[in-house]
């Protein structure tokens, strides 16, 4: 009886890892491959892909550039409206790059090729707390302009289902580990 408890106890522990990951998303940068480039125009930016997207805790963003040209950086808020390349917080590099979102609020990122980030290759991401994501289908309303438009964007409309996808999972997260325990 004492490792079917141990069993169940692990299946419990299990099923929690995946229904958290279950909200994952990863995000191409801009929507598209290879949008991490100069913006033909201010309505080309990667800030109005990033104004209308929804990010949350867990989200992971893909970059795809040639990177034999290119690279990504993480700057601080300042690092990003002077375009300073020369102390990121991190670097990417390669063409393909695969950033988690681990913390809410804005992430800010620059290209690393001269001169790039000065002519709007840069994009500021706002990531969500999970206490907004959970709200009961209430959207925060948005944020202030951060320095040349950038808000987080509202909830889309099908953002009021997303309490009641959470609900549903919670519930039966529970319900397979009472099941398991009586079992």
């Amino acid at each position: 009886m004492a490792e079917f408890s141990t069993f169940s106890a692990a299946a419990l522990v299990m099923s929690l890892f995946f229904l958290s990951m279950a909200d994952a998303r990863d995000l191409v940068v801009g929507g598209k491959a290879n949008s991490w480039t100069i913006p033909l125009s201010d309505s080309d930016s990667l800030n109005r892909w990033a104004e209308k997207s929804r990010f949350v805790i867990g989200d992971s963003l893909v970059w795809n550039y040639d990177g034999a040209k290119d690279s990504v950086l993480e700057v601080s808020k300042n690092d990003y409206f002077a375009c300073n390349t020369s102390d990121p917080i991190k670097k990417y590099s390669g063409g393909s790059n695969t950033v988690k979102l681990e913390r809410s609020g804005p992430y800010y990122f620059i290209s690393g090729a001269a001169g790039h980030c000065e002519k709007g290759q840069k994009v500021i991401v706002v990531v969500i707390s999970e206490r907004w994501h959970s709200r009961l289908g209430e959207s925060p309303s948005p944020s202030p302009a951060i320095g040349g438009g950038i808000a987080v964007a509202p909830t889309p409309a099908s953002g009021g289902k997303s309490i009641l996808k959470r609900r549903g999972k919670e519930f039966l997260f529970f319900a397979f580990g009472a099941l398991m325990f009586a079992i």
